[in-house]
């Protein structure tokens, strides 16, 4: 297996990355928001929704 950031071969410790640097890539990306899972807009989301009722 190779590290998915540069490519060289993983190390047991870091997995699947090849180093502590590579991980600390990986997670950077995570969060600026870099890494997205692609999906549909639903369509009722762009319907108003009704306050929640008090009681």
């Amino acid at each position: 297996m190779s590290c998915p950031i540069c490519d060289k071969p993983a190390d047991a410790r870091y997995r699947p990355f090849c180093s502590r640097r590579c991980a600390d890539v990986d997670l950077g990306r995570w969060l600026r928001g870099s890494y997205a899972i692609p999906a549909e807009a639903d369509p009722d989301d762009d319907l108003p929704q009704d306050p929640p009722q008090r009681h």
